[in-house]
């Protein structure tokens, strides 16, 4: 434990597994009190379960009362709010099944994901940031996607809705950013969730893996790192920023990859 985030209350949305579950356990681990806040309540309180200190709440993005009732029982306890992750993202195999191009997208797939990925961080950073400013100050921070900011032949509704979280990232920046209240937003790339581990092919993994600038492909804990530093005052000169944490995706040329192997089967990086 380092400390730095101690006596700060944080919330993490989307906190029952993966990058959530991750990052509420990195944010304790540097003092912070965690609230770890799931539509699905009991995978909340399981892993709140290993995390000392940690509680469990149940919430509904889609739901305006369900957001503010989750704010209202976390002052009450605890008096204040520091930190908050907006991390929770609607992209469970049902909603991928329907969330194609646009020709051929579920309407209904689009609005979940505006209502869970969007709306639902906005009702978030509504609800809290008044008791952040009243606290002296606050950190948010948001999960994005590279889908967000590059295009893809089918996850319309998904990628669209984290380009949204993007500019809403930088609009509450900047409107109160005097206030002491931060923003950010990560730009994640593939993380290796138990969900994506279980469910991506071998096959799929090496072609995302080619397109890295690491040797590995990214754990859940590469991201928990970013958020614990960038709700922490290492990071108090850094807001309205969207930052690219995906072994370096989208820092290359489309054509990277296919150069690499072509290079490999040359034995020389010459043309």
């Amino acid at each position: 434990m380092t400390g730095r985030l101690e006596g700060r209350i944080a919330v993490v949305t989307g906190a029952g597994g993966g990058i959530g579950a991750a990052s509420a356990g990195r944010l304790a681990a540097d003092g912070a009190t965690v609230v770890l806040a799931d539509i699905d309540e009991e995978a909340a309180q399981r892993a709140a379960a290993m995390i000392p200190g940690a509680v469990a709440m149940a919430v509904d993005l889609t739901d305006e009362g369900s957001v503010t009732a989750l704010v209202e029982a976390v002052v009450e306890r605890f008096g204040r709010i520091d930190i908050l992750h907006n991390n929770a993202a609607i992209q469970n195999d049902a909603q991928r099944q329907k969330d194609l191009d646009v020709v051929n997208l579920d309407v209904a797939a689009w609005d979940l994901a505006m209502a869970v990925n969007v709306r639902g961080a906005m009702l978030m950073c509504k609800y809290v940031i008044p008791h952040m400013i009243a606290g002296g100050g606050g950190s948010i921070i948001h999960s994005a996607s590279g889908f967000g900011v590059q295009g893809e032949a089918t996850l319309t509704a998904y990628g669209s809705s984290k380009a949204a979280l993007i500019h809403l990232n930088r609009m509450i920046a900047t409107q109160y950013g005097k206030q002491n209240v931060r923003s950010n937003c990560m730009v994640i790339g593939f993380v290796l969730t138990p969900l994506a581990v279980e469910s991506t092919p071998d096959v799929i993994k090496d072609i995302l893996l080619s397109h890295h600038l690491t040797p590995q492909l990214g754990q859940p804990e590469d991201i928990a790192n970013l958020v614990a530093f960038l709700a922490s005052d290492e990071s108090r000169f850094i807001t309205g920023a969207a930052i690219p944490i995906d072994g370096g995706v989208t820092a290359h040329q489309p054509s990277y990859a296919d150069f690499q192997k072509l290079f490999a089967q040359m034995g020389s990086a010459k043309l």
